[in-house]
């Protein structure tokens, strides 16, 4: 049985947003928001006892230390991916901690979120009768907290700012520009967040290797990037490879 929530927003937005719950502790948001599966809804928790991360990961954060939040989207089925969602949800958060923090961030593939080669954020999309957007952005941790639970990859943006963000704040950033977003999709112009998509994930033109869901993997230069293939030009000839097959894509020659 689902808890009642603490308190109820509703935002001033056309689509993502119009309603905001905000609860103590739950299982899981993505759980949560599926049950209810209100087109726009957001439920945002303090704590989740059985978050969740890409592949059954285990996801937990201490309350106040992050936003943990999912959305219900009940989009046209050919925007009903997850390469779509994933890239609708990565450049909104990206384009919510610039709001946040000033600073540039970008997208590592599949769903993680960068600044400065650290991940602030991650993403999980699960598709049944509804879309649901899970969204889990570090806000408060300190680079001890990090450190103590043997993640030296990970940060928050208090790391980036120095100052900490009430969950409650950013969660109305990151819905605002979740709602810009969709509008931009609903609206036809997938072309747009596509190149948004592209220049955040920064690998075009690159050598890179990609992990596919079979185990195997393809090197070559990324020659383009769509939600409806990658292309790359590899040694026996261009592999065109569907995004959802993608588990991993990285550069092949480190950044310089």
């Amino acid at each position: 049985m689902t808890p009642l929530p603490r308190a109820e927003w509703r935002l001033d937005t056309h689509r993502v947003g119009r309603r905001v719950l905000f609860f103590d502790s739950l299982d899981s948001t993505n759980t949560t928001a599926a049950a209810l599966a209100e087109d726009g809804l957001a439920v945002v928790a303090d704590f989740q006892t059985a978050g969740r991360g890409q592949y059954g990961r285990v996801w937990q954060a201490r309350p106040g230390g992050s936003l943990l939040m999912s959305v219900v989207l009940r989009p046209p089925p050919e925007l009903c991916r997850p390469v779509v969602l994933t890239a609708l949800a990565a450049v909104a958060v990206a384009d919510a901690v610039y709001a946040l923090t000033g600073c540039q961030a970008r997208v590592k593939w599949p769903n993680d979120v960068l600044v400065r080669g650290k991940k602030v954020c991650g993403i999980l999309i699960e598709s049944a009768a509804v879309a649901v957007v899970g969204i889990g952005l570090n806000l408060n941790q300190t680079a001890d907290e990090f450190a103590a639970a043997g993640l030296p990859g990970a940060a928050s943006l208090r790391v980036f700012s120095g100052a900490e963000t009430d969950p409650a704040d950013a969660a109305a950033v990151v819905l605002r520009k979740l709602n810009a977003e969709y509008e931009r999709l609903l609206g036809g112009e997938q072309v747009g967040v596509e190149a948004d998509w592209k220049w955040r994930v920064g690998l075009l033109g690159r050598p890179v290797v990609a992990e596919l869901a079979d185990g195997t993997a393809v090197a070559g230069r990324l020659r383009e990037m769509t939600f409806d293939g990658l292309e790359l030009d590899a040694p026996d000839g261009m592999r065109v490879l569907v995004p959802e097959t993608v588990r991993h894509l990285r550069p092949s020659e480190p950044d310089a």
